[in-house]
C-alpha cells in the first residue's frame, strides 16, 4: 500500500491567536466536510467517521477552549486524537449511542452492553468487519455501555480495491437488541471514506 495518511503535528496546527480570527471559516468548512462522514444507524446510534481533517479541528478546538498554548499541553492534545486518523487500511468512527430521554438513557444503555462489538461495516461482496473497539480504555461496566465509543474497523486489502472501484459499503449493528441496518451508504459518503483508503499496489 502507499505511505499511510500522515498524523497531525505542532507544524500542522494555528496559533490561538491565528485560529481565534480563522475559526468562523474553518468551523463552516468542517460542518460541511462532517456531513458526509456522519450516519445514523437506527433511532439511537450515530457514527461519526473520523479523518485528518475532523481531528485537527477537534485539537484545535480543545486548544482553544482549554486556552492550551504550552508545547507539552499541545502534544498531550495531539497524542489523545492522532490514533482517531484513518491509517490507509481501516476506518475510525467515534460511535454515540443516545437516548432523548435521561430515564430512558439508563435502561437502554443497560440494554445495550457490548453493542460496540456487534457494529459492522460491510464493503458490498464481503463479509462483516466487526471492530477493535475501545482501545485506549474499558467503557463498558456490568451495568451497562457507555454513551461513546471509539472504532476500528481493519479492512482486508481485497476489500480496499473494492471500495477504491465503486463497491457499495453498507454499516449495521447486529446486537440483540437493537439490530439495524444502511444497506449502502450515500454516494457522498462512501466517496469520503473511499479517500480514508490508500491505494493498494
Amino acid at each position: 500500500m502507499e505511505a499511510s495518511v500522515s498524523k497531525l503535528s505542532r507544524e500542522d496546527l494555528f496559533s490561538l491567536e491565528k485560529y481565534s480570527e480563522m475559526r468562523p471559516g474553518f468551523r463552516a468548512e468542517i460542518m460541511q466536510h462532517k456531513k458526509n462522514r456522519v450516519l445514523q444507524v437506527g433511532p439511537n446510534v450515530t457514527l461519526h467517521f473520523e479523518d485528518r481533517k475532523t481531528m485537527l479541528y477537534q485539537v484545535q478546538e480543545m486548544l482553544r477552549a482549554e486556552k492550551i498554548f504550552d508545547a507539552a499541553g499541545i502534544q498531550e492534545e495531539l497524542d489523545a486524537y492522532n490514533p482517531l486518523i484513518p491509517d490507509g487500511s481501516n476506518w475510525k468512527a467515534t460511535m454515540m449511542v443516545e437516548f432523548p430521554d435521561i430515564d430512558e438513557r439508563k435502561v437502554g444503555l443497560s440494554r445495550l452492553i457490548g453493542i460496540e462489538d456487534r457494529t459492522y461495516v460491510q464493503v458490498d461482496g464481503f463479509d462483516k468487519v466487526h471492530p477493535i473497539s475501545d482501545e485506549d480504555l474499558e467503557r463498558d461496566t456490568e451495568d451497562k455501555t457507555s454513551s461513546v465509543h471509539f472504532l476500528r474497523f481493519e479492512l482486508t486489502a481485497d476489500m480496499v480495491s473494492a471500495v477504491k472501484d465503486g463497491a457499495a459499503i453498507a454499516v449495521g449493528v447486529d446486537h440483540e437488541n437493537y439490530t439495524h441496518r444502511v444497506d449502502a451508504v450515500p454516494p457522498a459518503m462512501r466517496d469520503s471514506l473511499a479517500a480514508d483508503l490508500a491505494t493498494v499496489n
